[in-house]
């Protein structure tokens, strides 16, 4: 943290934190608002929407900026396929491509703010951003509710300060370095009046959660090699459903754009695909690498690109977790701290049975972890469309984590088994080319 020269004019006082805090959540939501109206605009401008008229679309837009920032909305007259189909009318499927607008422009004021702030005073700033933001949501939800959408005001007040509070938080940690520059709280203090086991057993766990979170970005990325593939292979599919729909430049732009809003939802879906949990189209459905059931479909592009049928070698897709928890196993190996083999050792004396005992407990809390994780991106990436049977998009996020936390498991210990023999390899191909060289 440093002093706050860049909110100081050659006179005069500087701008008090809290007022600076509201001005930054002020932008950030203007902008964000502005990037959900442009694609409303150019459709209504190429003539459509049956409604052209100012006030609904203005509604429109409302409704789309709080459902991309989390906000369920409550979908009336959904027809007889919702009661039919046991439906809620919630509108809860989030687009979180179209949130990490929000997400970032919070992350840079919160840089922004941790900047102009002295150490113990950024607590004065966030309080006058997230206030200004709860203000806006709340004035969208009161606004932008009609006959057709109704809209909870608490949630439209609170549920956007998720992600702008996230991205406001992470910014300023990242612009501080540290927690105790930030909030005046010296860890590192702390810990080091703890006890030698204690602070053995915290930086185990730590290494561990981080080897966690290190398979599950791994798999999520192989997901999306596999989704790539997926699109690729069925292209043809997906261009037959743009043709059929016909719906223009501009209409098959802002479809492309609604599609990409969502792609790390699908990203997420391709994650719960390759695991063997699946994920569902509707009440009912399942697609999965083990097999997919679904009905019929809305005229989405990407939904295409579904596998269908039995899959013969759809099997094979179940490596994805487990090479996601081989690199985690193998990135434990190399970075991680792992002192309960170390404890262990020192108190049995067996090396074969403690070292095959520690990878095993390691395994286990690792896929733990993953699982963890995975449970609530899934839960964070499911919804409702609110119509007929499409109450249920997404995987299931228990199924889901439990199938990544078994697989993520199989392959850390099968990581951090070979290790050791891949850094050897390593070690002797390093050592063959320097000989060449001399």
């Amino acid at each position: 943290m440093k002093l706050r020269a860049d909110q100081t004019g050659d006179r005069g006082l500087p701008m008090p934190l809290w007022l600076q805090g509201a001005l930054e959540a002020a932008q950030a939501a203007i902008i964000s608002a502005l990037v959900v109206v442009a694609p409303i605009v150019a459709v209504w401008a190429t003539a459509g929407f049956q409604n052209g008229q100012f006030e609904a679309l203005a509604r429109l837009a409302g409704q789309s900026w709080l459902l991309v920032h989390g906000v369920p909305l409550e979908l009336a007259g959904t027809g007889p396929g919702t009661a039919t189909h046991g439906g809620s009318g919630i509108l809860s499927l989030i687009p979180l491509g179209l949130t990490l607008i929000p997400f970032g422009l919070a992350w840079r004021a919160g840089r922004r703010l941790a900047r102009a702030s002295y150490t113990d005073q950024l607590w004065q700033a966030l309080l006058g951003s997230w206030g200004v933001y709860a203000a806006f949501g709340m004035a969208t939800g009161f606004v932008c509710r009609s006959a057709d959408v109704g809209i909870n005001l608490w949630y439209a007040m609170l549920v956007p300060l998720v992600p702008f509070g996230l991205g406001m938080v992470i910014g300023a940690r990242r612009e501080a370095e540290s927690w105790s520059r930030l909030i005046g709280v010296d860890a590192v203090d702390w810990i080091s009046r703890t006890s030698q086991h204690s602070r053995w057993a915290g930086s185990y766990f730590a290494s561990v959660a981080k080897a966690g979170s290190v398979a599950v970005l791994s798999a999520l990325t192989l997901a999306a090699v596999l989704l790539a593939v997926d699109l690729f292979i069925h292209w043809n599919l997906v261009v037959s459903v743009y043709e059929a729909l016909d719906a223009g430049p501009v209409g098959g732009a802002a479809l492309t754009i609604a599609q990409l809003g969502f792609l790390p939802n699908l990203v997420m879906f391709a994650l719960a695909w390759a695991s063997g949990a699946g994920f569902a189209m509707g009440e009912g459905s399942v697609a999965g690498a083990l097999g997919t059931a679904v009905g019929p479909l809305p005229s989405v592009p990407v939904l295409a690109a579904i596998p269908s049928g039995s899959l013969d070698y759809g099997f094979v897709a179940l490596v994805v977790p487990v090479l996601a928890g081989v690199m985690a196993g193998w990135w434990f190996l190399r970075e991680g701290e792992n002192h309960f083999d170390e404890w262990l050792a020192i108190k049995v004396h067996t090396r074969w049975f403690t070292a095959a005992v520690s990878t095993l407990v390691l395994g286990v809390l690792v896929g733990a972890a993953a699982g963890l994780l995975t449970v609530g991106l899934a839960w964070i990436a499911r919804g409702s469309a609110g119509l007929g049977r499409l109450t249920a998009i997404g995987p299931d996020p228990l199924w889901t984590g439990l199938w990544v936390a078994a697989e993520v498991g199989v392959g850390v210990v099968i990581g951090y088994a070979a290790g050791p023999w891949l850094e050897r390899e390593k070690s002797g191909t390093a050592e063959f080319d320097a000989e060449l060289v001399h």
